[in-house]
């Protein structure tokens, strides 16, 4: 029986690290830990249409830093700043519980075609509007590999095009070494929601080898 293991908690410590990046005594875990999961998922709704790759937070006990590293950071900004500044005082008023200070940074990542998360999206709001999903699958890969992959896979699973029966279909191009700890591969997980069901969608995008961590600066 296959041991399926998720491509970046595998490599997490060796190129990766943890996005969320705080300490708290264990009277205090649940709490906190329930306050970043509400953020988590608010901010990813909230930003959906800007491309959101990583979210990472760190606390400290009177602040905490939420940086965005987003395709299209002005959707995430506004207009002289007014986006972030209206999101920071929602989080303060309404999530944060505890008293916690919020302040968000803004990052622009610098390829979105290389971000499996940012792909996964558009995978998803095409076959939303009900564009053949062959067609999508193709496009897509072809897009990644333009941008400078090595390899990428995507597969879907559920009612495609609306068919009375489920099924999965997987489309691949290059190579995905998922053994080697020092294959830079980016990965997600999602579904698109359709009138037919939900479909499931996985993306897995190697980038190459690379020798030291990739932390988010």
């Amino acid at each position: 029986m296959g041991h399926k293991v998720h491509p970046i908690a595998h490599r997490m410590q060796v190129i990766y690290t943890w996005d969320s990046r705080w300490f708290s005594r264990l009277s205090n875990y649940r709490k906190k830990l329930a306050e970043e999961v509400l953020v988590r998922d608010y901010l990813q709704k909230k930003f959906k249409e800007a491309g959101v790759d990583r979210i990472v937070v760190e606390r400290s006990p009177r602040e905490m830093v939420i940086t965005l590293a987003v395709g299209k950071p002005g959707l995430v900004i506004g207009r002289g700043g007014q986006g972030a500044e209206e999101v920071r005082k929602f989080l303060n008023s309404r999530l944060m519980k505890s008293g916690v200070r919020v302040r968000i940074n803004v990052q622009e990542i610098k390829n979105p075609s290389l971000s499996a998360p940012v792909v996964l999206g558009q995978i998803a709001a095409d076959l939303e509007k009900r564009i053949p999903f062959r067609r999508v699958m193709k496009q897509t890969i072809a897009r990644v590999m333009k941008a400078g992959a090595q390899g990428v896979k995507v597969v879907l699973a559920g009612r495609l095009n609306g068919a009375e029966i489920a099924r999965r279909e997987k489309l691949a191009q290059g190579k995905i070494p998922l053994q080697t700890l020092r294959s830079d591969v980016s990965y997600s997980s999602g579904f698109a929601h359709t009138i037919f069901g939900s479909i499931g969608i996985k993306v897995w995008i190697y980038k190459g080898e690379v020798f030291r961590r990739t932390d988010l600066e």
